[in-house]
């Protein structure tokens, strides 16, 4: 169950940053609708690195599909020297 507090929590912010834990995020609320995620940092750097890599699945793919830059078995030897 996600773990949901109001924004005025953080007056006592240590005890908000407790509740944080890896795959936990503390979601805040302001007036009653999600405004924040807080989130450990490990969690962070994941879900930075999962965007990247979708990003780069996600250029990949288009290029794959409109056909360009494919290189022949020759060239791609000759890129890695073999």
């Amino acid at each position: 169950m996600p773990n949901i507090k109001p924004v005025s929590d953080l007056r006592n912010y240590n005890e908000v940053l407790k509740d944080i834990s890896v795959g936990d995020p503390v979601f805040l609320t302001k007036n009653g609708r999600g405004k924040f995620a807080i989130m450990d940092m490990e969690d962070y750097e994941k879900s930075q690195a999962t965007l990247k890599l979708l990003s780069k699945l996600m250029e990949a793919e288009k290029v794959i599909k409109t056909g360009d830059e494919w290189l022949t078995e020759e060239q791609v030897k000759k890129d890695l020297g073999i």
